[in-house]
């Protein structure tokens, strides 16, 4: 299996000047994930949950998963930032950990896990995040998608980013004993984001 490079004649792309690439299989972008989340969690990297050696333990099993999927996005050669993420079922442990009791018609519906995006700091504030989470989604077949994001994140501007992008609250998770304490929001797949870019 390689890269699947779902292109109509000619890389897309984005208003913010970037060129996105689909992959399905992890091989080929395994380096390129790992050197951006080392630069970008350069800051975190001596807390055990945010080392490189644990963020590629979690890649590797989200890789394994189905329905997984990266969006890299590219300027020239260099990788500008990613996001991947992966169906999740009826039953998921990801909806297991959230500690609001979640509706039954939220929980069977078709989701999409956005487990990562991360973009590297000359792109930021660009309009390249939003531009890979929309690729991202973009063939998608599932209906609706949840991330879970640290609300003290940028002193709380991911989580309203996220919320500018059509995300809302649905409770709080632990992930893992180390980790922090998460916020689980949702959306619906297909939004108009056009008034965030």
């Amino acid at each position: 299996m390689g890269r699947t490079d779902r292109r109509p004649k000619g890389p897309p792309v984005t208003a913010s000047g970037i060129e996105l690439r689909h992959f399905r299989d992890i091989e080929p972008v395994w380096d390129t994930l790992i050197d951006v989340y080392a630069e970008v969690r350069a800051d975190r990297l001596h807390d055990p949950h945010y080392s490189v050696e644990r963020y590629a333990e979690r890649l590797a099993r989200h890789a394994s998963e189905p329905g997984w999927e990266a969006v890299v996005g590219y300027d020239g050669d260099q990788a500008v930032g990613y996001a991947y993420g992966n169906r999740i079922e009826y039953g998921d442990r990801f909806w297991k950990r959230v500690t609001s009791p979640l509706p039954d018609t939220l929980t069977r519906t078709p989701t999409l896990a956005l487990k990562e995006i991360m973009v590297r700091v000359p792109w930021r504030k660009t309009g390249a995040s939003l531009a890979i989470h929309d690729s991202l989604l973009s063939q998608r077949p599932e209906t609706q998608v949840t991330l879970m994001v640290n609300p003290l994140a940028g002193d709380g501007k991911v989580h309203r980013l996220y919320e500018t992008w059509g995300y809302h609250d649905i409770g709080r998770s632990q992930p893992s004993p180390d980790s922090p304490v998460l916020t689980a929001m949702v959306r619906e797949v297909a939004v108009d984001n056009t008034a965030s870019r």
